[in-house]
């Protein structure tokens, strides 16, 4: 069989999200677009890595599948400048200046509803959990009755809903082990959050944090983008980064460190193009390619 030519493929540092991401690494939504010398691009079906002045030869019409992303994702070879704890100082200051009291856009309760509703958001946005708990929130508001409807009458709200099959799976077993195991309620600690089906770290963090206080930061796509991006907090993963933003966030700002960072990534410091003639913290970023206005 003959071969096909060795193409070489450079990349370029042009944010983009991959599609579908099935793991941390692919969520981090800092990844650039791959462009192609001498074959079709790999921007816009997902190929895209996190890299710069880089280059990966691979025959020509293939592409990079999700888990090879991953893998080079999780080997960055280039980590922006890390900002100066004066800067960071600053960083937080402006943004606690410009909103005060962050919330969180899910709408949900009671902690159990907001554990479900952070469940269902996983690949999913705020805007589309929202609309399908709208209505199942207003008679489905505790494990009880969320073991009652069934998985069968959950999926007929949720289906609207990325990997809902799935998540009604998880929503109905870890209603069942908080009566077996927490007598319905929603426990206060890391560990025991994680016990349960459908919620990892960063799901525990976001309940940690919205429904008991505590000064934890959930390291979703927008976060991890912004801390990347910014020089905040660089790091190959998604808990290297949340290591490093507990030790560079002031503690004042810590409580609500979480929604400023994941409300600015998703309105402001976008993937595809930052709004960073907008941005109050241009000037203390470190990204290089930053935009300028139309």
């Amino acid at each position: 069989m003959k071969r096909m030519p060795a193409v070489k493929f450079t990349v370029a540092t042009i944010p983009m999200r991959i599609a579908n991401p099935r793991d941390d690494n692919e969520r981090c939504g800092v990844i650039s677009a791959l462009k192609c010398k001498g074959g079709a691009s790999g921007a816009g079906s997902g190929n895209a890595l996190f890299m710069e002045g880089k280059t990966r030869t691979r025959p020509a019409g293939r592409q990079y599948g999700l888990a090879t992303q991953a893998r080079l994702c999780a080997n960055l070879d280039f980590m922006p400048t890390p900002m100066k704890k004066a800067d960071i100082e600053e960083f937080f200051r402006r943004l606690s200046s410009a909103m005060p009291e962050p919330k969180t856009e899910l709408q949900y309760r009671n902690t159990y509803t907001l554990l479900v509703a952070v469940v269902l958001s996983a690949q999913a946005t705020d805007i589309g959990v929202n609309k399908a708990t709208k209505e199942l929130f207003k008679t489905v508001d505790s494990p009880q009755k969320m073991v009652k409807l069934g998985e069968a009458g959950l999926t007929q709200h949720i289906k609207t809903i990325g990997l809902y099959r799935n998540k009604a799976k998880n929503v109905i077993a870890l209603s069942r082990m908080l009566i077996e195991k927490h007598g319905g309620e929603v426990p206060c600690d890391r560990d025991a959050l994680q016990e349960l089906p459908g919620v990892g770290r960063k799901t525990a963090n976001v309940v940690l944090n919205v429904a008991f206080g505590e000064p934890t930061i959930a390291v979703d796509t927008h976060i991890f983008r912004v801390s990347n991006r910014t020089g905040l907090a660089p790091g190959k993963d998604v808990v290297e980064v949340e290591k490093k933003l507990e030790k560079a966030v002031p503690p004042k700002y810590r409580l609500h460190a979480h929604h400023w960072l994941i409300l600015h990534g998703r309105y402001v410091c976008k993937a595809r193009k930052p709004d960073c003639p907008a941005c109050p913290v241009s000037d203390l970023c470190r990204f290089k390619a930053k935009t300028v206005a139309a």
